[in-house]
C-alpha cells in the first residue's frame, strides 16, 4: 500500500491510496467504479496477479481511502489523476482497465496523452461514449429528468440512495445476481465516499460527452458488458463504444447486471485474461 500525491495544493494537496502487487509482469491499473473503490476489483486482483501481472488498484479522489476534496471530479482532473499516479510509479506497456465511471479516464486519456504509456485499454460496464440523452445524443440511456432525480435522493438521504443503487447495480429485471453480503460489501464501500465527490463525480459521468475521446483510441481495445445492465443500459454504451472503437473485441455476459466483475467474476476474469494475453 502506498500513497501518490495526485495534486499539489497552495494550501493542502491530494492524495490517492495506491495498492500495488508489485513484480516484474506487465502492469496492468484498475480503475473503479462509482461510488465504489478499489476494494471493488477483489475478485479482480488474484486471478491477474497469478496470471502473472503487476496489478494496481487506486482509489479515486472522494472515495475509499484517498483525499476528499472538495473540488477535482470533472474528468481532466480525475484523468490528471490516473496519469500521476502511471508516470509516479514508472509504469510503462499498461493496460488500462476503467469500469463504469472508469470508462471516462480511460477515454479521456487519449486525448490529454495520446497513447504513452499504454499497450491496451479495456471499458467495463463503461459509461462511454456519451451516456445523457440530448438532441444531438438521441441514443443516449439517461434522461435529464432521471439524472436530476438521482441528484435530489442522494442529496436528501445518501444511505437510502445508496441501498437502492447497489440493488439496481447488481440486479437484471429486479432479481439480484449476487449474494446479499456481496451487496453489502459493494454498500459499505459507497458510504466510505464524500457527499460532494459523489454529486460532482455523478455529474460528471452522467453529462461528459467522450465521443470525442472515444475515436482518437488507438491501442488494442476490449469491451466487456452485461446484458442484463440496468444501470448503464449495453445498447446505450457498450455497444456504441464498440461500434467507435475499429478492431476493437466486445465481450456480452448473459444475464448480467452492471457489476458483471462481481455476479459473473469467472467469464469477467476469463475474458479479461484471454485479452491481456495477446
Amino acid at each position: 500500500m502506498a500513497e501518490i500525491t495526485a495534486h499539489q495544493g497552495i494550501f493542502k494537496d491530494t492524495h490517492l491510496h495506491v495498492e500495488d502487487t508489485g513484480g516484474s509482469g506487465r502492469p496492468v491499473v484498475l480503475i473503479h467504479g462509482w461510488p465504489l473503490s478499489a476494494e471493488s476489483w477483489k475478485l479482480q486482483v488474484p486471478a491477474l496477479r497469478a496470471a502473472g501481472y503487476r496489478v494496481i488498484t487506486y482509489d479515486r479522489r472522494g472515495f475509499g481511502r484517498s483525499d476528499k476534496p472538495l473540488t477535482g471530479y470533472g474528468y481532466d482532473t480525475l484523468t490528471e489523476d490516473l496519469h500521476t499516479l502511471v508516470t509516479e510509479l514508472d509504469l510503462q506497456d499498461v493496460t488500462l482497465v476503467g469500469f463504469s465511471m472508469g470508462g471516462g479516464e480511460v477515454a479521456r486519456w487519449f486525448t490529454q496523452y495520446g497513447a504513452e504509456r499504454l499497450h491496451s485499454v479495456v471499458f467495463a460496464s463503461a459509461v462511454t461514449p456519451y451516456l445523457l440523452r440530448t438532441p444531438g445524443n438521441p441514443d443516449g440511456p439517461l434522461e435529464a429528468s432521471l439524472a436530476a432525480k438521482m441528484t435530489a435522493q442522494l442529496t436528501a438521504d445518501q444511505e437510502s440512495f445508496y441501498d437502492d443503487f447497489t440493488t439496481e447495480f447488481f440486479s437484471v429485471d429486479g432479481a439480484l445476481k449476487v449474494t446479499e453480503a456481496q451487496r453489502q460489501e459493494a454498500l459499505a464501500l459507497a458510504l466510505q465516499s464524500s457527499k460532494v465527490a459523489a454529486l460532482e463525480a455523478m455529474a460528471s459521468w452522467g453529462t461528459t460527452d467522450f465521443r470525442d475521446d472515444v475515436g482518437r483510441v488507438t491501442v488494442p481495445t476490449l469491451v466487456i458488458h452485461g446484458d442484463g445492465d440496468g444501470t448503464v443500459p449495453f445498447e446505450g454504451s457498450g455497444e456504441r463504444t464498440h461500434e467507435a472503437i475499429p478492431g476493437s473485441q466486445l465481450v456480452v455476459l448473459h444475464d448480467a447486471p452492471h457489476g458483471c466483475n462481481v455476479s459473473h467474476a469467472d467469464e469477467f476474469n476469463a475474458a479479461l485474461l484471454e485479452f491481456l494475453a495477446l
